[in-house]
């Protein structure tokens, strides 16, 4: 018998506030786009103790046939920035701390590469949509672990030398991913 599921999920990863609202635009990661203030739209909350929040997360979809219990993925994962949830103090922020949030959307888009990479080599059972929801579980906690250290280890960009470091690390881990 053949079987065909087609499921799509979007998370939202925002850096320290939950969502409020509905969404309602999403930019999609682009190598060429960067983020700039004019992208962070949203309210900046009254007791707000960071400079800027960046909100981003992966969405994915996917169908699976099931043919002769052999399942073909057909999927897509992509990283996007949430505008109307993103917002920065205009009074505090500069191009360095821009910086610092467009690196949280790149972290989210090594995240969705990560996630296509384990979706492409994973071989699938019948219980195709357990499986995808595990997978997207996994790189969900790794992202938001790797946020956290960042964060952490860039002290919200005030560390500029470590926040150097982190802008060559993740470039390289984002051009390991496209050389493959």
């Amino acid at each position: 018998m053949d079987k065909v599921i087609t499921i799509f999920l979007l998370s939202i990863f925002g850096m320290g506030h939950g969502f409020s609202q509905e969404i309602t635009e999403m930019i999609p990661w682009q190598k060429d786009h960067r983020l700039r203030w004019s992208d962070f739209r949203g309210k900046v909350p009254p007791d707000a103790v960071p400079a800027a929040t960046t909100a981003s997360g992966i969405s994915y979809k996917y169908s699976a046939n099931l043919i002769h219990h052999e399942v073909e993925l057909d999927f897509e994962v992509n990283a996007y920035f949430y505008p109307e949830e993103s917002w920065y103090k205009p009074a505090v922020c500069d191009e360095f701390i821009l910086a610092h949030e467009q690196l949280h959307f790149d972290i989210s888009e090594l995240f969705a590469r990560r996630m296509r990479e384990r979706l492409n080599q994973t071989t699938f059972s019948e219980n195709v949509k357990q499986e995808v929801r595990d997978i997207y579980r996994e790189i969900l906690k790794e992202l938001e672990d790797l946020q956290d250290r960042y964060d952490w280890e860039t002290n919200f960009s005030r560390n500029r030398e470590a926040q150097l470091r982190w802008n060559r690390q993740i470039a390289e881990a984002l051009d390991r991913y496209t050389s493959k």
